[in-house]
Protein backbone atom coordinates (compact mmCIF):
# COMPACT_ATOMS: atom_id res chain seq x y z
CA UNK A 1 0.00 0.00 0.00
CA UNK A 2 1.26 3.46 -0.91
CA UNK A 3 -0.67 6.43 0.51
CA UNK A 4 -0.32 9.79 -1.23
CA UNK A 5 -0.83 12.71 1.14
CA UNK A 6 -0.98 16.45 0.53
CA UNK A 7 0.75 18.48 3.21
CA UNK A 8 2.14 21.94 3.82
CA UNK A 9 5.72 22.41 4.89
CA UNK A 10 8.21 25.27 5.29
CA UNK A 11 10.49 25.75 2.30
CA UNK A 12 13.33 28.08 1.25
CA UNK A 13 10.91 30.44 -0.54
CA UNK A 14 8.06 30.10 1.98
CA UNK A 15 5.44 27.49 2.87
CA UNK A 16 4.55 25.05 0.08
CA UNK A 17 2.02 22.32 -0.54
CA UNK A 18 3.61 19.06 -1.63
CA UNK A 19 2.96 15.36 -1.82
CA UNK A 20 4.23 12.80 0.64
CA UNK A 21 4.27 9.09 -0.12
CA UNK A 22 3.96 6.47 2.62
CA UNK A 23 4.52 2.78 1.93
CA UNK A 24 3.21 0.16 4.34
CA UNK A 25 3.52 -3.61 3.70
CA UNK A 26 0.33 -4.83 1.99
CA UNK A 27 -0.06 -7.81 4.30
CA UNK A 28 0.35 -5.89 7.55
CA UNK A 29 -1.50 -7.69 10.30
CA UNK A 30 -3.61 -6.00 12.96
CA UNK A 31 -1.36 -4.89 15.80
CA UNK A 32 1.85 -5.35 13.79
CA UNK A 33 4.27 -2.43 13.90
CA UNK A 34 7.22 -1.62 11.65
CA UNK A 35 10.56 0.20 11.50
CA UNK A 36 10.49 3.39 9.43
CA UNK A 37 12.78 4.73 6.72
CA UNK A 38 12.52 8.48 6.14
CA UNK A 39 13.64 8.98 2.56
CA UNK A 40 14.50 12.20 0.75
CA UNK A 41 13.23 12.91 -2.80
CA UNK A 42 9.79 11.33 -2.65
CA UNK A 43 9.27 12.12 -6.34
CA UNK A 44 11.82 9.44 -7.28
CA UNK A 45 10.95 6.86 -4.62
CA UNK A 46 8.10 4.82 -6.08
CA UNK A 47 6.71 5.91 -9.44
CA UNK A 48 8.44 6.46 -12.79
CA UNK A 49 5.76 8.99 -13.77
CA UNK A 50 6.69 11.33 -10.91
CA UNK A 51 10.47 11.02 -11.37
CA UNK A 52 12.00 14.04 -13.16
CA UNK A 53 14.19 11.86 -15.39
CA UNK A 54 11.62 9.10 -15.94
CA UNK A 55 13.14 6.45 -13.68
CA UNK A 56 12.29 5.92 -10.03
CA UNK A 57 13.73 3.62 -7.38
CA UNK A 58 10.50 1.53 -7.52
CA UNK A 59 11.05 1.00 -3.85
CA UNK A 60 7.71 -0.63 -3.07
CA UNK A 61 8.25 -3.33 -5.69
CA UNK A 62 11.75 -3.96 -4.39
CA UNK A 63 10.73 -4.21 -0.73
CA UNK A 64 7.84 -6.57 -1.53
CA UNK A 65 10.07 -8.86 -3.59
CA UNK A 66 12.78 -8.83 -0.94
CA UNK A 67 10.35 -9.38 1.92
CA UNK A 68 11.59 -6.34 3.83
CA UNK A 69 8.85 -5.28 6.24
CA UNK A 70 9.35 -1.58 6.86
CA UNK A 71 7.39 1.62 6.39
CA UNK A 72 8.87 4.21 4.04
CA UNK A 73 7.84 7.86 4.39
CA UNK A 74 9.07 10.26 1.73
CA UNK A 75 8.23 13.87 0.78
CA UNK A 76 8.77 15.48 -2.61
CA UNK A 77 11.77 17.81 -2.82
CA UNK A 78 11.42 21.51 -3.53
CA UNK A 79 11.23 21.62 -7.33
CA UNK A 80 12.98 24.98 -7.66
CA UNK A 81 15.27 25.12 -4.64
CA UNK A 82 16.30 21.53 -3.96
CA UNK A 83 19.95 22.57 -3.46
CA UNK A 84 18.97 24.92 -0.66
CA UNK A 85 16.50 22.54 0.95
CA UNK A 86 18.89 19.61 0.81
CA UNK A 87 22.05 21.31 2.01
CA UNK A 88 22.74 22.60 5.52
CA UNK A 89 25.52 24.81 4.08
CA UNK A 90 25.39 27.94 1.96
CA UNK A 91 27.45 27.73 -1.21
CA UNK A 92 27.81 28.85 -4.81
CA UNK A 93 28.81 26.31 -7.44
CA UNK A 94 28.63 25.61 -11.19
CA UNK A 95 25.84 23.13 -10.38
CA UNK A 96 23.68 25.62 -8.47
CA UNK A 97 23.55 27.67 -5.29
CA UNK A 98 22.33 26.99 -1.78
CA UNK A 99 21.03 29.21 0.99
CA UNK A 100 21.69 26.42 3.50
CA UNK A 101 18.09 25.55 4.43
CA UNK A 102 18.86 21.90 5.22
CA UNK A 103 18.94 22.25 9.02
CA UNK A 104 15.44 23.77 9.02
CA UNK A 105 14.13 21.03 6.73
CA UNK A 106 15.44 18.34 9.06
CA UNK A 107 13.89 20.14 12.04
CA UNK A 108 10.53 20.00 10.24
CA UNK A 109 11.05 16.34 9.37
CA UNK A 110 11.90 15.32 12.93
CA UNK A 111 9.50 17.60 14.83
CA UNK A 112 6.46 17.68 12.53
CA UNK A 113 6.55 14.97 9.86
CA UNK A 114 7.83 12.12 12.03
CA UNK A 115 5.22 12.68 14.78
CA UNK A 116 2.53 12.77 12.08
CA UNK A 117 3.72 9.44 10.65
CA UNK A 118 3.99 7.89 14.12
CA UNK A 119 0.41 8.92 14.92
CA UNK A 120 -1.18 7.85 11.63
CA UNK A 121 0.72 4.63 10.83
CA UNK A 122 1.77 1.47 12.75
CA UNK A 123 5.36 2.51 13.36
CA UNK A 124 8.02 1.50 15.80
CA UNK A 125 8.85 5.13 16.49
CA UNK A 126 11.87 4.76 18.76
CA UNK A 127 15.40 5.61 17.63
CA UNK A 128 16.41 1.96 17.23
CA UNK A 129 13.80 1.50 14.50
CA UNK A 130 14.16 4.84 12.69
CA UNK A 131 16.34 5.25 9.62
CA UNK A 132 17.25 8.15 7.32
CA UNK A 133 18.07 7.62 3.63
CA UNK A 134 18.80 9.57 0.47
CA UNK A 135 20.92 9.95 -2.63
CA UNK A 136 23.19 12.75 -3.88
CA UNK A 137 22.17 15.85 -1.87
CA UNK A 138 19.74 13.57 -0.06
CA UNK A 139 22.77 11.46 0.84
CA UNK A 140 24.48 14.55 2.21
CA UNK A 141 21.39 15.29 4.29
CA UNK A 142 21.35 11.71 5.54
CA UNK A 143 24.90 11.93 6.88
CA UNK A 144 24.24 15.39 8.29
CA UNK A 145 21.04 14.15 9.95
CA UNK A 146 22.91 11.26 11.58
CA UNK A 147 25.33 13.75 13.12
CA UNK A 148 22.88 16.51 14.09
CA UNK A 149 19.86 14.43 15.17
CA UNK A 150 21.56 11.48 16.90
CA UNK A 151 18.66 10.78 19.24
CA UNK A 152 16.17 10.38 16.36
CA UNK A 153 17.98 8.19 13.82
CA UNK A 154 20.00 5.06 14.52
CA UNK A 155 20.81 4.22 10.90
CA UNK A 156 21.60 6.10 7.70
CA UNK A 157 21.81 5.05 4.05
CA UNK A 158 23.54 7.56 1.76
CA UNK A 159 23.96 6.85 -1.95
CA UNK A 160 26.57 9.09 -3.60
CA UNK A 161 26.44 11.80 -0.89
CA UNK A 162 27.35 15.30 -2.07
CA UNK A 163 30.26 15.73 0.33
CA UNK A 164 31.86 18.25 -2.07
CA UNK A 165 29.46 20.87 -0.69
CA UNK A 166 31.57 21.26 2.48
CA UNK A 167 33.87 18.30 3.05
CA UNK A 168 35.81 19.77 5.99
CA UNK A 169 32.73 20.61 8.04
CA UNK A 170 31.10 17.29 7.20
CA UNK A 171 34.20 15.43 8.35
CA UNK A 172 34.13 17.34 11.64
CA UNK A 173 30.44 16.53 12.13
CA UNK A 174 30.84 12.86 11.27
CA UNK A 175 33.46 12.46 13.99
CA UNK A 176 30.62 13.11 16.43
CA UNK A 177 28.18 10.49 15.15
CA UNK A 178 26.94 8.29 17.99
CA UNK A 179 29.02 5.12 18.34
CA UNK A 180 25.86 2.98 18.36
CA UNK A 181 24.86 4.22 14.89
CA UNK A 182 24.94 2.26 11.63
CA UNK A 183 25.82 3.99 8.36
CA UNK A 184 26.11 2.79 4.77
CA UNK A 185 27.44 5.15 2.12
CA UNK A 186 28.85 4.65 -1.32
CA UNK A 187 29.99 6.27 -4.53
CA UNK A 188 30.02 5.20 -8.15
CA UNK A 189 33.36 4.62 -9.85
CA UNK A 190 32.35 6.78 -12.83
CA UNK A 191 31.25 9.60 -10.50
CA UNK A 192 34.74 10.24 -9.21
CA UNK A 193 35.42 12.93 -11.83
CA UNK A 194 32.09 14.75 -11.38
CA UNK A 195 33.45 17.09 -8.69
CA UNK A 196 36.86 18.23 -7.52
CA UNK A 197 38.60 16.28 -4.78
CA UNK A 198 35.89 13.62 -4.47
CA UNK A 199 38.36 10.92 -3.45
CA UNK A 200 39.75 13.13 -0.69
CA UNK A 201 36.21 13.85 0.54
CA UNK A 202 35.37 10.16 0.74
CA UNK A 203 38.60 9.36 2.61
CA UNK A 204 37.90 12.18 5.06
CA UNK A 205 34.37 10.85 5.67
CA UNK A 206 35.62 7.30 6.27
CA UNK A 207 38.32 8.51 8.65
CA UNK A 208 35.82 10.65 10.54
CA UNK A 209 33.36 7.78 10.97
CA UNK A 210 36.19 5.53 12.12
CA UNK A 211 36.98 8.09 14.82
CA UNK A 212 33.33 8.24 15.86
CA UNK A 213 33.29 4.52 16.60
CA UNK A 214 30.08 4.04 14.61
CA UNK A 215 29.54 0.90 12.57
CA UNK A 216 29.86 1.94 8.94
CA UNK A 217 30.22 0.43 5.50
CA UNK A 218 31.66 2.26 2.49
CA UNK A 219 31.45 0.87 -1.04
CA UNK A 220 32.97 2.13 -4.28
CA UNK A 221 30.60 0.70 -6.89
CA UNK A 222 32.42 -0.52 -9.98
CA UNK A 223 31.35 1.24 -13.18
CA UNK A 224 28.45 3.04 -11.48
CA UNK A 225 27.14 6.47 -12.48
CA UNK A 226 24.98 9.10 -10.75
CA UNK A 227 21.31 8.25 -11.26
CA UNK A 228 18.33 6.36 -9.84
CA UNK A 229 19.07 3.29 -11.95
CA UNK A 230 22.53 2.97 -10.43
CA UNK A 231 21.28 3.50 -6.88
CA UNK A 232 18.46 0.99 -7.38
CA UNK A 233 21.02 -1.67 -8.30
CA UNK A 234 22.87 -1.01 -5.04
CA UNK A 235 19.79 -1.27 -2.82
CA UNK A 236 20.15 -4.98 -1.95
CA UNK A 237 23.73 -4.74 -0.69
CA UNK A 238 22.98 -1.45 1.05
CA UNK A 239 20.00 -2.73 3.02
CA UNK A 240 21.90 -5.89 3.96
CA UNK A 241 24.01 -3.64 6.22
CA UNK A 242 21.14 -2.85 8.59
CA UNK A 243 19.48 -5.12 11.12
CA UNK A 244 16.23 -3.17 11.10
CA UNK A 245 15.70 -3.87 7.37
CA UNK A 246 16.17 -7.61 7.52
CA UNK A 247 13.26 -9.81 6.49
Amino acid sequence: MIDTIKLHLPAPAGEEERLAYVYVPDDAKKGERFPVMYLFDGQTAFFDETAPYGESMKLADFLKKRGTRIIVASVEADKKERMSEYSPFSFTSPFGNSSGYGQKHLEWLTKVFKPFIDEKYPTLGDRAHTMLAGSSLGGLMTLYGMAKFPDVFSAGLAFSPSLWVNREEMARLLEGVRPDSEIYFDYGEKELTNHKEVKESLVMACNALAKSGACYCFRLAKGAVHNEGAWKKRLPSALDCFELTQA
